[in-house]
């Protein structure tokens, strides 16, 4: 068969990864812990933390970067976060104690997520952390907490509800906002309303600037009735370049379901985006230079205008290239022209499929023995367990070799969000560990557990 007939995805080239495969060491890491396992880079954690943060310094914006912990669970990146000047966004209780244990302090830890309980509203404010309040009744317990607590006032911030996700249940509409500002206000020194946040989905820049503009003229707005109200969060939503763009379009025009096991469809618009034209600290740049709506200046000249401080909360972003999975083939079976290979581990450990959807960079084979010549073969990925639905790969990935039982499947750029959101120890099978590896450009990596507490 032609490889050039059948679609392929692959991954842009990643020298820190082809280290951990060159020298021996994802064999080793497999054979020691008989089963799959992740492994963390880092190094490509931090350079792309201190790429953003000259994106901000370039722009002349006033910014700081949070960490969206909930991408990804490792320790590891959150002592990067810590050491190279970022904060951490959490969303719990146990994430909060997780990110201080690891060297964050509290004023650089910003809360979100909804309907808070009390017991983080009050972690949060006695370590002067950022809640990014959702709702009046959270605002309200918040204010309660406050007064009560031993510390004076709570920062917090409000979540704006935005107008093309007004069917959303996260953030206030234009009425509460109104209501929020005038609690804030009968709080007094309970409160400090530092400003205004939102999250926003998809990876378009324009509409981002455009309701980061919005957030700017309500800082305006709440200072005029005396409130501080000098800082917004954009949230994250940096898109990622997992693959080059004519491989991107190539694959989008030839995939069909002939190319997936049991002929399964996927709607297109459900894939992430593995090619964009500007992705990370090169988006970041692009977002704070594109002019919002009915502006005559960019995004960055009305923040520093206005003298607002810029928050940001990447996650998928930041762990570009930081990190892979690896699972050994425990079984191949020939069926209708493909082979499907069966794993030692599960699809909820490449977390996609959590959206209906495909991780589609393709896996790379590690052959454990000698190869014959290379060619074209078909195969899709299913996992050890007895659900039909349970694969890692639908679609029938183009091989250079026959994958064999005793070979590794490693599945590229996993950092962001494939470890961590979905996994489960179903059939008593254990969850991957997370193996932090350093220093690759020695000639043998060296590497340890990561530290995560839990």
């Amino acid at each position: 068969m032609d490889v050039t007939s059948w679609p392929t995805l692959p991954a842009l080239p990643d020298p820190a990864t082809d280290a951990v495969v060159a020298g021996g060491l994802a064999a080793e890491l497999a054979h020691a812990f008989g089963g799959p396992f992740h492994f963390l880079l880092p190094d490509a954690f931090t350079a792309n933390l201190t790429a953003m943060q000259a994106a901000l310094t370039e722009a002349d914006v006033d910014g700081f970067v949070y960490f969206a912990k909930k991408a990804n669970k490792a320790a590891v990146f959150v002592e990067r976060a810590s050491a190279g000047g970022a904060g951490v966004d959490v969303a719990s209780a146990a994430e909060l104690r997780e990110a201080l244990g690891h060297g964050v302090r509290g004023e650089h830890l910003m809360v979100t997520g909804p309907a808070k309980d009390r017991l983080l509203l009050h972690l949060a404010g006695t370590h002067g952390a950022t809640i990014a309040v959702d709702a009046l009744d959270e605002l309200d317990q918040m204010i309660a907490v406050a007064r009560a607590g031993r510390f004076r006032p709570a920062r917090v911030l409000l979540r704006v509800l935005p107008d093309s996700r007004s069917h959303s249940r996260f953030g206030l509409d234009d009425t509460e906002l109104a209501t929020a500002l005038e609690r804030c206000l009968d709080a007094g020194d309970a409160i400090r309303m530092d400003g205004f946040s939102f999250h926003l989905s998809g990876y378009a820049l324009q509409p981002r600037a455009d309701l980061a503009a919005r957030l700017v003229d309500l800082c305006l707005t709440a200072r005029l009735q005396g409130l501080e109200a000098g800082r917004i969060s954009i949230g994250g939503g940096l898109p990622v370049n997992y693959t080059d763009a004519d491989s991107w379009h190539a694959f989008l025009a030839a995939q069909n379901p002939a190319h997936y096991h049991a002929r399964k469809t996927f709607r297109t618009g459900d894939f992430y985006p593995y090619h964009s034209p500007v992705a990370g600290s090169e988006a970041l740049t692009a977002l704070l230079a594109t002019h919002p709506k009915g502006a005559d200046r960019s995004l960055a000249e009305l923040i520093k205008n206005a003298g607002i401080k810029l928050l940001l909360e990447p996650g998928r972003a930041l762990l570009d290239r930081a990190g892979a999975t690896v699972f050994r083939i425990q079984g191949v079976k020939e069926r209708d022209g493909y082979r499907i290979v069966t794993v030692d581990g599960t699809s909820l450990s490449l977390s996609e499929q959590w959206f209906n959807s495909e991780y589609l960079p393709d896996p790379q084979l590690i052959p454990h023995a000698p190869v014959t010549a290379p060619g074209v073969y078909p195969a899709s990925v299913g996992a050890a367990t007895c659900l039909e639905s349970d694969m890692l790969t639908w679609r029938k990935a183009a091989f250079p070799y026959p994958p064999k039982p005793g070979d590794l499947l490693l599945y590229p750029n996993t950092a962001g969000y494939q470890m961590d959101s979905n996994e489960s120890p179903f059939h008593d099978l254990p969850l991957p560990p997370k193996v932090v590896v350093d220093r690759t450009e020695e000639p043998r990596p060296r590497w340890r557990l990561d530290r995560h507490f839990s």
